[in-house]
């Protein structure tokens, strides 16, 4: 539950920074990923680990450690977008994929380095 949240959120901010920000789908993206992140990070504390302590120490852990899968979701995100007319036009497409790209490297690293 907490990855299809986390989706959803970053599929919206990038639409409205896209469309009200004029920013591009790489820089959007960026962005996105970020408030994404927060969001996960939050509800991952709250429900899934359930963890308790310091909250601006762990949400840079959180984004540090889940830079890895960051960067494997924004690969498979920009290599969509820029072979793929079809998905540049609708790139929630190439959201969700690289969501699920990133999800087990994430899962995995905040489990072992952020909730322990």
């Amino acid at each position: 539950m907490v990855g299809v949240v986390g989706f959803l959120v970053d599929a919206s901010v990038l639409r409205l920074v896209v469309a009200l920000l004029g920013l591009n789908l790489y820089v959007g993206r960026v962005v996105s990923f970020l408030a994404a992140a927060t969001v996960t990070w939050a509800l991952n504390r709250t429900f899934t680990f359930r963890h308790k302590g310091a909250r601006g120490s762990q949400w840079l852990r959180f984004v540090l450690a889940n830079a890895l899968g960051g960067f494997v979701n924004f690969g498979t995100y920009a290599a969509m977008v820029s072979t793929m007319p079809f998905v540049h036009a609708h790139p929630v497409i190439a959201v969700a994929c690289g969501s699920l790209a990133g999800m087990g490297f994430n899962f995995t690293l905040s489990k072992w380095l952020v909730f322990r």
